[in-house]
C-alpha cells in the first residue's frame, strides 16, 4: 500500500469556481497552514483546479509540506475508460503546473459497473498503471454509495478511499466499510463531516435530501444534547470525525473565506468526552437516507 502524509484536515475546493472572491480564496487554500487542499478534475469544470494552479504560480510553487490532492472524473459524455482516466490525469497536472500528484482518486464511476471499472485495461488498471510509472503517488476510490464503495475497498488495489456525508455525528452508515479499509491496510479520507451542513448550519436536509422521519427526530436529540453540554455542534461534528480512529483526515468543504477562518475555531474548540458518550447512549442513529 502507497502512503500519504495527510493532515487532519483537508480543505475541500469543491465550490471554488462558483465564488466571487475565488481568486482570494484559492490563494488562501493553497497556502493555509490548517491542511492539504482537495479538488478534483470536474469541480466547477475545471475552474476549481485552474484556480489553485494559478494561486500555486502567484506563489513561487506549493508552500513546503503543503499537498495538492485531486480526483480522475468522468468525460463530458459519460465515458469513464482508460484513455479517459490518463487524459483527465494530463488535464488536473496542467491546470495545476505540476507534474505528479501524491494522490489521484477514481471518483463518482456512476457509469460504470465495479466490475466493469476493474475490468483488464479498464480505468483502474490505468490508475494502478500511472502510480507504477511514478504520475501519482496512491490511488484512491471517492465514491459516495456504500455498497459500490465497499466493493472497491474489497478489491485490495486501492490505496485510498473517501466517502462523504455517511460517518458523521449522526449518521454512521460507512463505517463498516472505513472498518475494512482498516483491515485492509487503506488510509480514509471522510468528507462532509457536517452532513452537507445540516450540522453547521442547521439545514432541515441531510447529504443533500430530505431526512426520514426517525432520523431528524435522532438529529434533534443530538441538537438537544450540544444545548444541553454548551457545545458547538459543528465544532462537535467535526471533532466526531477528528478523533475517530478509523479516520486519516477530514474533508472540510470551504466555499468562502469567511468559512477558512471560521476553521480554525472549530478545530480549537474543546468538545468533552461526556458529550460524546451521551451520543453514543442514544444508541445506533437509524438510516439517513443516504445509501
Amino acid at each position: 500500500m502507497r502512503s500519504v502524509p495527510f493532515t487532519p484536515v483537508t480543505l475541500g475546493a469543491s465550490r471554488l469556481g462558483d465564488r466571487p472572491d475565488a481568486e482570494a480564496l484559492a490563494d488562501a487554500l493553497v497556502t493555509s497552514t490548517l491542511g492539504h487542499v482537495d479538488t478534483s478534475n470536474n469541480y466547477a469544470g475545471g475552474r476549481s483546479e485552474q484556480l489553485l494552479g494559478d494561486a500555486i504560480r502567484r506563489a513561487g510553487g506549493l508552500p513546503e509540506g503543503h499537498l495538492v490532492l485531486s480526483k480522475a472524473d468522468r468525460d463530458t459524455d459519460g465515458r469513464f475508460d482508460a484513455d479517459r482516466v490518463r487524459r483527465s490525469l494530463e488535464e488536473s497536472l496542467t491546470r495545476l503546473g505540476l507534474d505528479s500528484l501524491p494522490l489521484y482518486q477514481y471518483h463518482d464511476p456512476f457509469t460504470l459497473t465495479v466490475a466493469e471499472s476493474m475490468a483488464p485495461g479498464g480505468p483502474v488498471e490505468a490508475l494502478i498503471a500511472l502510480r507504477e510509472e511514478g504520475v501519482i503517488g496512491a490511488v484512491g476510490i471517492a465514491f459516495g454509495p456504500t455498497g459500490e464503495t465497499r466493493e472497491y475497498v474489497e478489491t485490495g488495489v486501492f490505496d485510498v478511499v473517501l466517502n462523504h456525508n455517511r460517518y458523521t455525528l449522526v449518521d454512521r452508515a460507512a463505517e463498516a466499510t472505513y472498518l475494512r479499509a482498516r483491515e485492509l491496510g487503506m488510509q480514509v479520507l471522510n468528507a462532509a463531516p457536517f452532513g452537507g451542513g445540516t450540522l453547521a448550519n442547521g439545514s432541515a436536509s441531510y447529504g443533500y435530501h430530505d431526512m426520514p422521519a426517525d432520523f431528524s427526530e435522532h438529529v434533534k436529540k443530538v441538537r438537544s444534547l450540544a444545548r444541553d453540554f454548551a457545545v458547538d455542534l459543528a465544532a462537535a461534528a467535526l471533532h466526531f470525525s477528528l478523533r475517530s480512529p478509523l479516520v486519516d483526515t477530514t474533508v472540510v468543504g470551504i466555499p468562502s473565506l469567511e468559512r477558512l477562518d471560521a476553521l480554525g475555531a472549530l478545530l480549537d474548540a474543546t468538545v468533552p468526552d461526556d458529550f460524546f458518550d451521551a451520543v453514543e447512549a442514544l444508541g445506533p442513529p437509524p438510516a439517513s437516507g443516504n445509501s
